[in-house]
Parts: structure tokens; C-alpha cells; sequence
């Protein structure tokens, strides 16, 4: 079992940037992938990214690919978003999701466990 929580959201304008936070319980975290997604209203929680065990490998939608990257930092069981060149279309609730199966996940149905979220804004 793993608790998640986000944090880092907020009001940015167009072309900043925000760093996503969430923090997980649990003492086997590392032994977790992690992902985020978000939802914005009307629409269906979509993928953004994903981080391996050990931070090796990363893999990111298309949307967001060379201006978001994930990173996770074991010893604090935590994973970050950082998120450059914020537009518009980026405004969403930002959920952290983790599993505990091997390999790449980018469909929210792989995922076991989800954060409350956190809402970002991009002011045009």
C-alpha cells in the first residue's frame, strides 16, 4: 500500500513554469514506476509521463515531450514534474500514480494507486 500526495500547483503564466511534487508513504517506494497524468475539465485523465524504478528510463506524451521531465529522488520518496514553457492547453489537475509492475504504463487502468491531485493553471 502507497499514499500519494501532490503538491507545487498553482496560477502561472504563459511561458513560466511550475515543479510538480508528490510524495509517497510506504518503504518501498523504489520499488515503484511512477507517472503522472492530468485531467482538464470535460475531458478524460490522459498521461504525461513516467519514471522506472531506478530513474533510468523516462517516457513522456507527445504533448508535453522536451518541456516537462520527471525525476524521482528515492531517499526522500518523492517524484518531481518539472514543467517548462507552460501554455494554456497545460492547464489541468495534475494526479501522481504509482505501480508495482514492471515497465512502461501509459494508460491510467495500469496504475494502482493515485493522488488527490493538484490544480495548475496557465494564464494566457
Amino acid at each position: 500500500q502507497v499514499q500519494l500526495v501532490e503538491s507545487g500547483g498553482g496560477l502561472v503564466q504563459a511561458g513560466g513554469s511550475l515543479r510538480l511534487s508528490c510524495a509517497a508513504s510506504g518503504r518501498t517506494f523504489s520499488r515503484y514506476y511512477m507517472g503522472w497524468f492530468r485531467q482538464a475539465p470535460g475531458k478524460e485523465r490522459e498521461f504525461v509521463a513516467t519514471i522506472s524504478w531506478t530513474g533510468g528510463r523516462t517516457f513522456y506524451a507527445d504533448s508535453v515531450k522536451g518541456r516537462f521531465t520527471i525525476s524521482r529522488d528515492d531517499a526522500k520518496n518523492t517524484v518531481y514534474l518539472q514543467m517548462n514553457s507552460l501554455n494554456s492547453e497545460d492547464t489541468a489537475v495534475y494526479y501522481c500514480a504509482a505501480r508495482n509492475t514492471y515497465g512502461v504504463a501509459t494508460t491510467k487502468g495500469e496504475y494502482n494507486y493515485w493522488g488527490q491531485g493538484t490544480q495548475v493553471t496557465v494564464s494566457s
